[in-house]
């Protein structure tokens, strides 16, 4: 994972602002170059979802110094990651990271594996990839739920998972510092809120 360097001040006022309208929809939404998720949703001829909205500095552009993993699986699966990290102390130090995923054709929860060591042996176990879901957080057309022990690139992220259209699409966001949960639930319902869905064009 890639360890970007951002002026300390600008981080911290950015992680400040908006704290207390974190869940207010966003208004005359825009996705952010909007030919990259076009690009992505022709490949894999399904619908795609758009976030017009991330953290700052995050901005959500399929090929920018942000996204750390584009990424499309033979099922037409697809995995977007963005990422900023920070190692220096202070208000400016940790994380943001934003995974939005979409399984086109599938609606069921897709399985992982856990591997856990005790006493020196290794076992593994076919496990939901996202579990222990904790209600429905709505925006507008998107009723999902939210999870909150999930595995692979969402391990230790807060999930939220919806469907539409007969596909399975989710959108989390890891729980490290600067942020605490409530703050990345917060986030999260911020997010989803601004989410742009794209049609494949060709």
């Amino acid at each position: 994972m890639r360890r970007l360097a951002l002026p300390v001040l600008a981080v911290a006022l950015a992680l400040m602002a908006g704290s207390a309208s974190s869940a207010a929809p966003a208004k005359g939404l825009v996705c952010p170059n909007r030919a990259s998720w076009e690009k992505l949703a022709n490949r894999i001829q399904a619908p795609v979802y758009c976030p017009a909205w991330l953290p700052d500095p995050l901005v959500g552009t399929i090929g920018n110094r942000w996204n750390n993993i584009n990424s499309v699986s033979p099922d037409r699966s697809y995995l977007e990651s963005f990422v900023w990290q920070e190692t220096g102390g202070g208000a400016a130090g940790g994380e943001l990271h934003v995974n939005l995923r979409g399984y086109p054709g599938r609606t069921t929860i897709p399985t992982c594996i856990a591997v856990d060591t005790v006493d020196g042996k290794t076992r593994r176990s076919k496990v939901p990839c996202f579990a222990d879901p904790r209600g429905i957080v709505r925006a507008p057309g998107i009723a999902a739920t939210m999870y909150t022990v999930n595995q692979d690139a969402d391990q230790w992220h807060v999930l939220l998972a919806w469907r539409r259209g007969g596909s399975l699409y989710t959108l989390s966001e890891h729980v490290a510092p600067p942020l605490d949960f409530d703050k990345v639930v917060a986030y999260l319902k911020r997010e989803l809120n601004a989410l742009v869905l794209i049609m494949p064009t060709a």
